[in-house]
């Protein structure tokens, strides 16, 4: 065994990234981190193929505050993670999202909102006279109202913060290793090292799992069935000939969603169950925005029925088919093996929260200042899905 660390992280992605920097900045632990990602490009991993989004649109308390948390952050940006005298430029936009709803969907709208207020969010519904109003561009002939927040929710660049997150750990003295790991190895009921393919063998006190998309393998290694499997998400850019103002990130009821990028805007859609197996390639499917996403977005904004096509490119979330939320915790019969899976396409914006939860557990063995034992493995073996009403 050449290397022994306190605590070695799987996977260096903006999950692992925030959980070593919030480890390492954390005075009362002390000990050393090790990071093993394999691709330090980080060419095909989830985090610079997604959208960035960060909004406090949700259903489930915890999730609204993991994310209020996540977007007071990257406004201190500067605060906590500049490196000898630079600061990072996370180009957040503060562009808001927009829900919109037909009578159905305008029930859950109202019921979100009363939570989202009593947690903080400046969330605002608007009726179909407010919405035309204040986005022209847009049909509301057949909508019901919808939910906008002007304030903590836009898009960021999500390479910059995993970029930030991972200069910032290095900064403070986390080891970074250009390796996979192929093993764990337990005995009596704990982690004792971390097997790389390499053949080398990293002695650790405790091991957390960021491996994304592979994170159910991981697990697997010490025996724990973790429900997160690779699902396939395309993101498609299109160019429109008429300039368009002031326009959030905008889900429409059907679910297809669409925001500026630049002078272009990109958009996307998720699948129905049925058509989303799991999956680690990066095929481009064209028909899904040209029969499902351009004949939506043109009934949703006139101004988008001439538009070109440009590019698009296929990304991965580490899918939790149980509830679509984050498992994060401990494992039930090892309890210095720790966990961060299954995000569902909202790992970026929770990473902050979640990065500071997971060095709490490992500091002080508890969560100190949001309570995420919702969120633990408990609910997966006892079968309690944790349903999020606004998943995008």
């Amino acid at each position: 065994m050449s290397r022994k660390f306190d605590v070695v992280i799987v996977g260096g992605g903006v999950i692992g990234s925030s959980a070593a920097y919030f480890l390492a900045a954390e005075e009362a632990f002390g000990g050393s981190i090790a990071v093993v990602e394999r691709d330090p490009t980080y060419a095909e991993a989830a985090t610079p193929r997604s959208a960035g989004g960060i909004r406090q649109q949700f259903s489930t308390p915890e999730n609204v505050l993991i994310s209020s948390f996540g977007a007071s952050f990257i406004k201190s940006a500067a605060e906590y993670l500049t490196v000898a005298g630079e600061a990072p430029s996370l180009q957040f936009h503060e562009g808001g999202y927009l829900f919109l709803a037909t009578g159905a969907g305008l029930r859950t709208l109202i019921a979100n909102q009363q939570l989202q207020h009593q947690l903080g969010a400046e969330t605002r519904l608007l009726t179909p006279n407010e919405l035309a109003a204040t986005f022209p561009w847009l049909n509301c002939s057949d909508l019901a109202g919808g939910s906008f927040g002007p304030r903590n929710e836009g898009w960021l660049d999500p390479y910059s913060l995993l970029q930030a997150f991972r200069r910032k750990a290095r900064s403070l003295g986390v080891t970074y290793i250009q390796e996979e790991v192929a093993g764990i190895n337990v005995s009596q009921n704990r982690v004792t090292s971390v097997s790389l393919r390499s053949g080398e063998t990293i002695g650790c006190g405790a091991v957390i799992n960021c491996g994304g998309i592979n994170a159910w393998r991981i697990a697997a290694w010490i025996g724990l069935d973790l429900p997160v499997r690779p699902r396939k998400r395309l993101v498609y850019v299109f160019d429109c000939r008429e300039e368009l103002t002031d326009v959030p990130l905008t889900i429409d009821p059907t679910g297809v969603w669409v925001r500026p990028e630049g002078a272009n805007f990109v958009c996307g859609v998720s699948p129905e169950e049925a058509n989303d197996p799991d999956s680690t390639d990066f095929e481009l499917d064209y028909s899904l925005f040209e029969e499902v996403i351009w004949p939506t977005l043109a009934h949703r904004v006139p101004a988008f029925e001439a538009i070109k096509l440009i590019r698009a490119w296929a990304g991965h979330y580490d899918y939790n088919t149980l509830d679509q939320n984050v498992i994060i915790g401990t494992a039930p019969h090892v309890p210095n093996f720790l966990m961060a899976n299954g995000f569902s396409g909202h790992g970026l914006q929770q990473s902050p929260a979640i990065g500071r939860a997971l060095s709490e557990l490992v500091t002080f063995g508890e969560y100190r200042t949001l309570d995420l034992r919702r969120f633990g493995y408990d609910r997966v073996l006892n079968g309690q899905a944790i349903r999020e009403a606004n998943v995008v």
